[in-house]
């Protein structure tokens, strides 16, 4: 006991003695043997938290391909690893200046091996994977031949856990490398740590998000990390994301064409999606809640009520005889191109008019489209809104807030965020919100649910766009841009409870598109009003030295959110056949 008490005693002192001489948080020696390490106001990061969605994925009801934790790609099978041995991690640089830490997948399944390590900037949860391959096919996967040293940090002042190093494989003739190994070690790794892929599994990468570098922005002169997927990406691409990343000095063309990514070589891509019970689950596990804002007057409805309601087709040299339009569109022309002969309009009668803008959300439901996603291992779901009226805009110009008149005012806005899913294990990966002509991917880890794995969603005051946060953003730069205002309130929309699966091309004909879907002309007539009158009203009410730039932001806006044209359905956005545009 009296040892015990004069060891205490000790480390009191010693203690005392560390924080009166250290202003950087020093050691504590209880022993020769034996280091505390004290740090000076340090709080967690957010990497060192492992995300999880709120509730446990389902089981999904029984099917073929979707969520059976392998995809053959041809000849290599490929395994989504979720967890992880962290190898080497810095402490600054890179976005919110809180570094990034670098990983390898463990453990593996049993026969595949590693194809790349996976790196996360430390500003948000550790939730991320890479694919690990099996080679079944005998030829698939090859040990690399060498390594090359791209980057150490070994010269780097920076704060960092140990030196860390990262190698490029060097590829066998006929094979092509799809991600890096790191060290903690300038030893060479062994040559069996990881495997190169055949070229003809292989597809052309780019660079996409900015994982880390030395700076607290991207330097396009320094050494920087950014994660890859397929530069070719659509619903008929075969370009499949492994979830690594690029070391990158200089921004060089050369380092970025160093690495690959994988392609799926099947004959088709339908082989891991979901079938049509699979996607009502999934609708149910995942189906966002989009909260409106308490201001907001143009709310959704359904493409039939608006129908049923006075909506009119007119067509181009017969204006004076517009037609009503049946509640499924029946009547409405089939096909072609949006060539101007025909356009969709509210009701003439006033009264009518103004009711059937409001929208109508008891009646609002939702429209999916279940399309397949880098080559097939992802499944996209986009929920698309119909909103009878898009309101007028409103802008920031500097410090003054104001209205846009009729600028932004249009008829028929169609909106949507799209739900991305593993189909390795049917877990909700990330979600899109689209925001005017473009828009945002938000990973899982940064999303807000509610009621279990539901994210949530808020749409922007007047022109809906989505976003993933409550709050003010500003499209825009320079201090002069559109305001997107989000809030909750009582009116809330639960995608889950209204839906309606209006395309699934992988599944032929089980799903049959409305006729509505197939129009292809706009939903709404072009601007009625002056657009320069419009800007020369607001400007009256800037300083002389804010109305010329003012003047050139409004009109550099796309046409469709200036309410100069009218909108086009669904079926005639890029993205229902490509990826979204972020």
């Amino acid at each position: 006991m009296l040892s015990l008490a004069l060891l205490l005693v000790s480390v009191f002192f010693s203690l005392i003695l560390c924080l009166n001489y250290s202003t950087m948080g020093n050691c504590l020696n209880l022993s020769s043997s034996e280091t505390i390490f004290f740090k000076k106001n340090s709080k967690p990061l957010p990497i060192e938290t492992l995300f999880q969605l709120p509730s446990p994925i389902p089981t999904w009801p029984p099917g073929d391909g979707f969520a059976r934790g392998n995809i053959d790609l041809g000849g290599l099978q490929v395994s989504q690893i979720s967890t992880f041995t962290k190898v080497w991690a810095s402490h600054e640089g890179g976005p919110d200046n809180l570094g990034a830490t670098f990983y390898e997948p463990s453990p593996l399944p049993e026969g595949f091996f590693m194809l790349g390590g996976y790196g996360q900037p430390n500003n948000r949860p550790l939730f991320g994977w890479v694919l690990a391959g099996k080679d079944v096919s005998g030829t698939a996967l090859k040990q690399p031949t060498d390594y090359t040293l791209v980057w150490s940090s070994q010269s780097s002042k920076i704060k960092q856990d140990g030196t860390g190093y990262i190698w490029l494989p060097t590829p066998p003739d006929g094979y092509k490398a799809v991600g890096h190994v790191v060290t903690n070690s300038p030893e060479k790794p062994s040559l069996d740590k990881i495997r190169c892929v055949r070229s003809d599994l292989t597809d052309v990468c780019q660079t996409n998000t900015w994982i880390w570098g030395l700076d607290k922005q991207i330097n396009a002169n320094g050494f920087n990390v950014f994660d890859l997927r397929p530069a070719n990406r659509g619903t008929q691409a075969l370009g499949v994301t492994a979830g690594t990343f690029l070391a990158q000095n200089g921004g060089s063309s050369a380092a970025a064409s160093s690495l690959s990514c994988l392609k799926n070589a099947q004959a088709s891509l339908s082989s891991s999606m979901p079938n049509l019970s699979q996607i009502q689950a999934l609708v149910q596990a995942y189906s966002p809640w989009i909260y409106f804002h308490p201001d907001e007057q143009f709310l959704p409805s359904s493409v039939s009520w608006f129908f049923k309601n006075g909506a009119l087709l007119y067509k181009k040299g017969d204006e004076s005889h517009p037609v009503s339009i049946e509640p499924t569109g029946s009547n409405l022309p089939q096909g072609g191109s949006n060539d101007g002969a025909y356009w969709l309009d509210l009701p003439t009668d006033e009264t009518t008019k103004e009711r059937v803008k409001k929208g109508d959300l008891q009646d609002a439901g939702v429209y999916l489209h279940i399309k397949p996603m880098l080559g097939g291992t992802f499944t996209d779901i986009a929920v698309w809104v119909f909103y009878p009226f898009n309101g007028a805009a409103r802008a920031k110009v500097e410090f003054i807030n104001v209205a846009l008149g009729k600028i932004g005012e249009h008829v028929g806005d169609w909106e949507h965020v799209t739900l991305r899913v593993s189909n390795f294990n049917g877990e909700l990966k990330g979600v899109y919100f689209s925001q005017h002509s473009r828009g945002t991917w938000v990973a899982a880890s940064e999303l807000e649910f509610q009621g279990g794995n539901k994210p949530v969603a808020y749409a922007s005051l007047h022109g809906h766009a989505a976003y993933p946060k409550a709050g003010d953003v500003l499209q825009g730069n320079g201090g002069i841009g559109i305001r997107n205002d989000t809030d909750k309130s009582k009116m809330v929309m639960n995608t889950g409870e209204r839906f309606l699966v209006v395309a699934a091309e992988h599944l032929g004909s089980l799903v049959v598109e409305p006729p509505w879907l197939n129009y292809t002309r706009e939903w709404g007539p072009k601007a009625s009003y002056d657009i320069d009158e419009e800007i020369k009203k607001v400007e009256k009410l800037l300083p002389g030295m804010l109305k010329s730039a003012f003047d050139k932001f409004v009109k550099g806006l796309p046409n469709e959110v200036l309410g100069e044209e009218g909108p086009s359905g669904p079926k005639m956005k890029d993205n229902w056949s490509g990826d979204e545009r972020s």
